[in-house]
């Protein structure tokens, strides 16, 4: 691309910034989702696979973004309170979640735990690859608890 002044120069970082969010969004549907290993048929079973494959992979990559941007925001701003809960059980072992709502950055954790990251003091935050390992347990363990708790003590 040309560049003759500042501004040109500006607007073509935001497209290359643009292209590597474009990027991860692609190796999070060829790895995580291994659209590529698709045998779909027909057009349309493949359309849909694919909607529902872009959707699991913009949810990875929001839950990615909100553990960097908003770390210490409130976790209910991507999670249920049965959410939190079962994985704070779970990973604790202890039968009642903590009292507190814990941070996006402490339940992203938990989460890259699951899915291998060793959050060790050198390692960078949790990318892509280890939430989307993890987030599938994370949503088996809450849908788990979820059939033998209810953590609200309603009904």
């Amino acid at each position: 691309m040309e560049v003759n002044d500042f501004d040109q120069a500006c607007e073509n970082l935001d497209w290359y910034v643009q292209r590597w969010m474009i990027e991860v969004f692609h190796r999070t549907l060829k790895t995580g989702c291994r659209i590529e290993d698709r045998l779909l048929r027909t057009v349309p079973r493949l359309e849909n696979c694919l909607t529902i494959d872009m959707m699991v992979a913009v949810r990875i990559m929001h839950l990615t973004w909100l553990g960097r941007t908003h770390p210490n925001r409130p976790c209910t701003i991507y999670f249920q309170d049965n959410q939190w809960k079962a994985l704070s059980c779970f990973l604790t072992r202890e039968r009642t979640p903590q009292k507190t709502t814990p941070s996006i950055r402490e339940v992203v954790g938990w989460i890259a735990k699951l899915g291998g990251y060793l959050g060790r003091n050198s390692d960078r935050a949790p990318g892509t690859q280890v939430l989307w390992e993890g987030i599938q347990r994370a949503d088996d363990i809450s849908e788990t608890t979820i059939l033998f708790t209810n953590f609200d003590h309603g009904p």
